[in-house]
């Protein structure tokens, strides 16, 4: 099903103190700057920070081993679409290009976002959604003019995140 998107960039990962959860804040690249807030889990947003981070794990993570079979299969991210908001949950899609062909897998957005990360895929948010969803935060002084996302600053908040996490915040 094709859609009207909007690009927008991977502004931030913040730790929201009302309810201690982590949240993606996806902004538009052009336009007017909307952004999306999507909360996310614990263990998605340690693996988008690692990924940020460009930190190195001992063996490959869920995410890293996702972008390793999709290599190891010859096929190639295209882009990852947030796609709708339904029952207070958002959906998100992974496009993938294999011979020539597109498919689109469904995916929770904190793990498609784990796998842009990973793979340098463009974001993408469903204009209609953008247009009901979208809020205008305001920007941070040293935010303004920023091409792209700075890895330090997105993942500065997460430092003492992480120090407090513990195994049992992993457990199904």
């Amino acid at each position: 099903m094709l859609h009207s998107m909007v690009e927008v960039r991977l502004r931030a990962v913040r730790v929201d103190l009302q309810s201690n959860t982590p949240v993606l804040l996806l902004q538009e690249s052009d336009g007017l700057g909307r952004t999306i807030p999507i909360f996310i889990g614990a263990p998605e947003a340690t693996a988008i920070a690692f990924a940020l981070q460009g930190m190195d794990t001992p063996r490959p993570m869920t995410h890293d081993l996702i972008r390793d079979l999709l290599e190891a299969l010859g096929a190639d991210v295209v882009r990852v679409v947030i796609t709708e908001l339904r029952s207070s949950t958002y959906h998100a899609e992974i496009v993938l290009r294999h011979n020539s062909h597109e498919v689109s897998v469904s995916s929770r957005p904190s793990d498609a976002v784990a796998v842009a990360v990973r793979t340098g895929t463009p974001l993408f948010v469903v204009d209609e959604l953008m247009d009901a969803e979208g809020i205008m935060l305001a920007v941070d002084e040293d935010d303004e003019g920023e091409e792209g996302a700075n890895p330090d600053e997105l993942v500065g908040e997460f430092r003492h995140f992480l120090d407090t996490i513990r195994p049992e915040d992993f457990s199904a």
